[in-house]
Order: C-alpha cells, then structure tokens, then sequence
C-alpha cells in the first residue's frame, strides 16, 4: 500500500488547508481498501450536489481512473472479442442516488427521509462500506442510512465540514474539511475523493501483478 500512499501526500502538498487530514485519509484508505480486497460493495449517499458527487466518485471506482485497467488473462478467455479487450475491472460502487422506482414508492408510502437507510438495510451486508456525503453533517436522510448500517455491521465513512454534525459520532472515519460554507467544503470533498481513487487504483494495479518468480 506504500504507493498508493502518494497521491494521499500529492493531495496534501496541492491543497495545503488538507494538512491536517493525513491520518483520516489514510483510515479511509484502509477501510475502502479492505472493502475492496474482501470483494465487498461501496455504497454511496448524499443530497444536492453531494449527491453528485456520489455519482463522480462512483463513477471513477466503476472503470478506468487514471490508468489503463485490463482483465486479466483467464477472464479475456472467458469472453468473446470484443467484449475481451473493452472491459475493465473495477471496484463495486453503488449510489444510493438512484433507484427512482423505490425513492418514489418509499416517498408516497412511507416516508423519504428513510429512503436511503431502506436501501442500506436491505442491500448492504458486513464488509462493505457505506460512503456518506453531507456538506453540514446533520443531513436527516445520511445520517439514518449510517445507523441502518452500524446495525447492519457495515463500516461508515463520512465525507463533510468542519463540525461534522451528527455525522461524524456515527462513522468509522469521518473526513472534516476545514470549511464551514457549502460550495468551500464541496470544493475539497472533489480532490480528496479523487486522491482516493487514485491511491485505490495504484492499490488495485500492484495487487492485480503477478508475484516474481523465486
């Protein structure tokens, strides 16, 4: 993991008001890491432009980041061309975001501020990890779905400012930048889920070589 360590510290030194974050980063890392490895799920959620970034970051997990990704040779074996040589591996990252059938049901019948804890409750399963984006921290609907997944035994990472709100005593890790108006937070959630992807890349790219022969 020492490489994918990098683009934590490339991070730091573009965006020195990060300085302070080192060891959240390196938490976060850690848990999406063993997210990944253990074959887990990421699960994302946020309102309003949060909720867009769970669909950017997602959508740098899916596919190609920064680097070229290739299945490896036994999966190509597996497929016909062309589909062999297009697809790419990648990290399972679900936005919450989504399922416009359910959010709409949910709404009408129950209640929308449990939309995104519903979803938590009946999708997520120990080792995964669910992502939680909320600029103030105190956001009703995030801060549910954290509960839905501590009683899921499901880890929590939490993205917001620099209070934190009620978010943070609800996560694992919880990531406060050190900004107190929306759009200033939204402005540093973009680059350090960027570096997270990039380290989780580098991670995904040394772990997929081949060992040296002995």
């Amino acid at each position: 993991m020492n490489n994918s360590r990098e683009p934590l510290l490339d991070l730091i030194e573009r965006y020195p008001a990060c300085a302070g974050l080192q060891r959240e980063l390196e938490t976060a890392l850690g848990l999406l890491w063993q997210c990944v490895q253990s074959d887990g799920t990421l699960w994302l959620c946020g309102n309003g432009g949060s909720a867009a970034d769970c669909e950017h970051w997602a959508g740098e997990l899916l596919k190609s980041f920064s680097h070229p990704r290739s299945l490896a040779e036994a999966e190509q074996a597996r497929l016909p061309d062309p589909l062999a040589k297009t697809l790419q591996p990648g990290m399972r990252a679900i936005p919450l975001t989504g399922f416009t059938a359910l959010r709409s049901a949910f709404a009408n019948d129950v209640d929308d501020e449990y939309v995104f804890a519903q979803l938590v409750w009946v999708l997520a399963r120990p080792g995964d990890v669910l992502i939680t984006i909320s600029t103030s921290g105190n956001a009703a609907n995030v801060c549910h779905a954290a509960h839905a997944a501590r009683a899921r035994g499901v880890s929590v990472l939490g993205l917001s400012g620099r209070s934190g709100g009620h978010l943070k005593d609800l996560c694992d890790c919880c990531i406060r930048v050190p900004e107190d108006v929306t759009y200033r937070i939204q402005e540093l959630h973009l680059p350090i889920y960027h570096a997270l992807s990039l380290a989780l890349e580098a991670a995904l790219e040394a772990n997929s070589k081949p060992e040296a022969p002995r």
